[in-house]
């Protein structure tokens, strides 16, 4: 029985760095899905902010609650600390923290607040037809995003240094959700492409590529290895 159970919902990139995180640290783990936007009691009881991602954490004996994706993400690296997601000395942590924000922030608020929210949220909540003036600002923003990445990784393995870290997961789990809904001009963007296709050859990232959400299909080439 798994004794960790991940609240989450599938197109949520502050859950999908939870899922890859434990399951590249090879957690087992259970997964609940949640619609935060409904605000259940159970889920705000767990979370006042009422939002995914919340992680219960029976497998010490006793029963922790963590909520929010970075809290989460910092009490699996500490609680689990091989393999180790983040690199060892302290400019490298900070560099890696450093692209966890800018995803986290930056990208969320100039991509998905655009691109999720208009092709995604307002058709679960039923809040109309997408807006096209917000879809192209989303993509316009989507490729100055994609630019800066390809810039990092014309000197770099990965986006804060040399090996994989969670800056890369934070990056793919943001990146997979526009994949999924078609917007990445990959074949634009090399340096990004060949990034993302090593990433998605993780077998961590098996249970994203696995993800559908009723009535949506995802791109054609969302879980192909190789496209």
């Amino acid at each position: 029985m798994a004794m960790r159970t991940l609240l989450h919902w599938p197109l949520d990139p502050f859950s999908r760095q939870v899922r890859l995180v434990l399951d590249e640290k090879s957690l087992r783990h259970e997964l609940q899905t949640e619609e935060p936007w409904d605000h259940p009691d159970y889920l705000l009881s767990l979370n006042p902010a009422g939002g995914t991602p919340v992680l219960i954490d029976e497998s010490g004996g006793g029963r922790r609650v963590v909520v929010e994706s970075r809290a989460i993400l910092e009490y699996l690296e500490e609680t689990t600390p091989s393999p180790c997601l983040l690199p060892g000395g302290p400019a490298e942590r900070a560099e890696a923290r450093r692209l966890m924000d800018w995803f986290d922030r930056k990208y969320d608020g100039e991509v998905n607040a655009y691109l999720l929210h208009e092709k995604l949220e307002k058709r679960v909540q039923a809040l109309g037809a997408p807006d096209p003036a917000a879809l192209r600002a989303g993509r316009e923003h989507l490729r100055w995003h994609l630019d800066h990445m390809a810039w990092l990784l014309e000197s770099r393995d990965g986006l804060a240094g040399p090996r994989y870290t969670m800056a890369d997961i934070a990056a793919a789990a943001h990146l997979s959700c526009a994949d999924y809904l078609g917007d990445v001009p990959w074949d634009e963007f090399e340096p990004v492409k060949h990034w993302y296709q090593r990433v998605k050859c993780r077998p961590a990232f098996r249970g994203l590529l696995a993800d559908k959400l009723p009535g949506m299909t995802p791109s054609r080439h969302y879980a192909d290895l190789d496209f």
